[in-house]
């Protein structure tokens, strides 16, 4: 099989961008140093520079400047080997990947875990969400790859964290507005300030927009306030409380091939009809406290408590949602989660030779109170909804006992379940410099993660007819648990570039929608078992001359038991264990600032991702099939089963990715500007490259802007304009569709314009 890279098209401006890139350090006139900048990729404050391990940081500037401030997709590509597409769908969160991890993800995040300022935004089941993270306050978002992030437990193929900005030292009211395409609009307020022993960040901010799409109006309202508070000398607390309300952001699902070719504005099939959308509510606090028992000693606690909601109204025909198994078009989560971390962190010298440690565990729960009802209301009871009327298939508007069934809202109960999950985990990292040029890295966690459903909607029967199609119990326990050790060595081999490598495994279990439902019988899937991992990655840091800063690594990653869908049926969904994968790959970054105020920036990653076994999966539906499964012979509504061979891609995964810049800033009149380019190569889209791919492509940016100091006054515009060339592109794939709606297709050309104010009280 053939790996050679492929992007048919790159758009002059991504060759521009690598060719000054190449050019500008020939005119830089004096070196500038750069600093790399400070992480906490092992829990404790250390220059990424001098860590064993991939991690990349992306500043509050590279976050905010000329940005909408919505989505991480607006500054992660800048990242190699992270993937964030924007789906440009309200309704469903951002999927990140990470070196292939989370590619399978239909929804929110998967495999890679989440962090905002230490508290976890995974779930113990390995579900997580970014819509809560506040990009108007951030300091920066830490991007952490490889080995090393096994050592934050379940699914963690990567780990992602936000980071709050502390108080201003003056009293600081700021605020912005920005207007965009599709009738976009967001407004921000906020205030800060400190003392000697307190200081706070406090933010709100609303989002609105009508969508590229058909059926893709959204809005977004959020809370975010961080306080710090000096307690004493050697004591610290953090409160951290967020807030998010998101009403009625509508789905408009996805495309299939010639739904897409045809018109790449419309909503997917059943969206309109069904009113897809969805409505969500989060709510949660967080304290930290850090205190210096030595100064060589110091423990930190940390719990949180946290409220989330769910109602998502789903397209599932009238005929579909008659099955007895099905748990209806609308799905509701009423979730109550929590946590706490205990650490303590050590440093010391054994011989001349400087150490540290961090020793831990952690508890996180979570409990969520899940129910499906039918997407439609009948002028008849439960059950009296029949399968045809006048010799067609029941739908939406049809007359049924004397008034029209209406569709696109909450209807009789069909799921009734109570799902748990929990982790207790044990932690132990260090660091040893053996000798000023080599330091040598390792850790250890033991995770014990528990699931259990409690299902309360149990042999209902109120459509079977000739087929027995009985909800049975789905309740369930299983107990997973899993160490998983790294180690990692560097080498310095001068002042200016250091060697690396390491090792480590890695593991991630199915989540509670995953392990939901089994091929036969009632009850948990509990054949399912975690993916298990072993990654080695090595690597080199290195600032060229004085003013550019590369980083380059090798990865390899072979997987057991990777998870991937098996079949659909009766709206239930289950998943299997793939015997094995592999991902390997290589990436690299270049950063360059010169003191013209030019400054270029290059991230490349290449991805090999493929099954390394062969295994059965379903047929995506064909001629009005509804239903697969595999072990039956495939018939006019059964697609069947069929053989995955070896080498197969993972579906979702970038074989290459390339972003570049090129930034000028001219500080006499507060001018900036830049210029990004995107590509992208071909991703498949299910387990057989003949049923469909999402092409390569590359798109270009261009943002520009002024900034004014006004006695105490700070102001700022910016015009940021997407797409420069008006490319045709798919954003985003939704993988391993049965139905073919694979596609999320990407906005054309389109503009932001944006004004920020900030008053410095003094």
């Amino acid at each position: 099989m053939s790996h050679h890279f492929k992007i048919k098209k790159l758009s002059i401006q991504l060759v521009l961008a690598g060719l000054v890139g190449g050019a500008l350090p020939v005119m830089a006139e004096d070196a500038i140093q750069i600093a790399p900048v400070v992480v906490t990729g092992t829990r404790i404050e250390q220059n990424s520079f001098d860590l064993p391990m991939s991690i990349d940081s992306v500043n509050a500037e590279q976050i905010q400047e000329g940005q909408l401030k919505v989505n991480l997709s607006e500054s992660s590509a800048r990242v190699p080997g992270v993937v964030i597409n924007n789906r440009n769908n309200p309704a469903q969160d951002l999927a990140i990947q990470i070196r292939g991890f989370g590619a399978r993800s239909a929804f929110g995040v998967r495999g890679v875990r989440l962090y905002a300022d230490g508290i976890p935004m995974t779930m113990p089941d390995g579900q997580g969400q970014t819509g809560t993270f506040n990009l108007d306050t951030a300091s920066r978002v830490e991007y952490l790859r490889g080995p090393f992030s096994a050592l934050y437990g379940n699914s963690s193929g990567g780990v992602v964290q936000i980071f709050t900005k502390d108080g201003e030292e003056d009293p600081t009211l700021n605020g912005g507005v920005t207007f965009g395409s599709y009738n976009t609009s967001r407004e921000s307020i906020g205030f800060s300030d400190s003392s000697d022993s307190f200081d706070y960040v406090i933010n709100a901010n609303t989002y609105r927009s009508d969508g590229y799409r058909a059926q893709s109006d959204t809005r977004r309202d959020t809370v975010h306030t961080k306080l710090n508070f000096k307690l004493n000398e050697d004591t610290k607390l953090t409160l951290v409380a967020t807030a998010l309300d998101q009403p009625d952001n509508l789905d408009p699902q996805g495309l299939d091939a010639t739904q897409l070719k045809d018109n790449r504005k419309q909503a997917g099939t059943g969206s309109e009809k069904f009113d897809t959308r969805v409505s969500r509510s989060h709510e949660q606090i967080g304290a930290t406290l850090e205190r210096f028992l030595t100064k060589d000693d110091a423990v930190r606690i940390m719990a949180y408590y946290g409220h989330r909601k769910n109602e998502q109204y789903q397209s599932v025909a009238i005929t579909a949602q008659r099955d007895d198994r099905n748990g209806g078009g609308v799905a509701t989560i009423d979730r109550d989660f929590g946590g706490a971390d205990l650490r303590w962190n050590h440093k010391g010298m054994v011989a001349d030779s400087p150490y540290n440690f961090t020793l831990g565990m952690n508890y996180d729960r979570m409990n969520d109170d899940r129910k499906g009802y039918e997407n439609f209301v009948a002028n008849v009871p439960i059950g009296g909804v029949p399968a045809t009327i006048s010799g067609n298939s029941t739908d939406c508007g049809m007359t049924l006992g004397g008034q029209p069934i209406i569709c696109g809202v909450r209807g009789n109960l069909r799921r009734d379940e109570t799902n748990k999950a929990s982790n207790f985990d044990q932690y132990m990292q260090a660091a040893l410099d053996l000798t000023p040029r080599w330091n040598l890295s390792a850790g250890l966690r033991h995770s014990r993660v528990q699931f259990k459903n409690d299902d309360h909607y149990i042999n209902k029967d109120f459509y079977t007819e000739t087929i027995a199609r009985v909800n049975g119990d789905d309740s369930g326990a299983v107990t997973f648990s899993k160490t998983t050790p790294v180690i990692g060595a560097i080498f310095k081999l001068t002042d200016t570039v250091n060697f690396y490598a390491n090792a480590g495994k890695s593991f991630e279990t199915p989540t509670l929608v995953e392990m939901a439902y089994k091929s036969t019988g009632s009850g948990l899937n509990l054949d399912l078992n975690p993916a298990k991992s072993v990654q080695y990655e090595a690597g080199v840091k290195a600032i060229l001359g004085d003013n550019t800063l590369l980083n380059a690594a090798l990865f390899r990653i072979n997987t057991d038991d990777e998870i991937v869908v098996l079949q659909q049926s009766g709206g239930r969904t289950v998943y299997q264990n793939v015997n094995s994968s592999t991902r390997k790959g290589f990436e690299l970054s270049l950063d360059s600032k010169f003191n013209n105020g030019f400054g270029t920036y290059l991230a490349y990653t290449y991805l090999d991702a493929e099954f390394s076994s062969s295994f059965t999966s379903c047929r995506p539906f064909t001629g009005g099939q509804t239903t697969c499964l595999p072990t039956v012979a495939a018939s006019s509504t059964n697609s069947g089963g069929e053989l995955i061979n070896s080498g197969a891609n993972i579906p979702g995964t970038f074989k290459q990715t390339l972003y570049g810049e090129v930034s000028w800033k001219y500080q006499p009149i507060g001018f900036s500007t830049a210029l990004e380019a995107r590509a992208n190569s071909k991703t498949y889209v299910a387990f057989k490259p003949e049923y469909g791919k999402a092409d390569g492509y590359t798109v270009a940016a261009w943002r520009g802007g002024f900034s004014q100091k006004l006695n105490n006054w700070n102001v700022s515009e910016f015009i940021r304009v997407e797409n420069l060339f008006d490319k045709d592109y798919v954003g985003s794939v939704r993988v391993a569709d049965l139905n073919g709606r694979y596609y999320e297709s990407a906005p054309g050309r389109n503009w932001l314009l944006g004004l920020n104010a900030a008053y410095r009280f003094k």
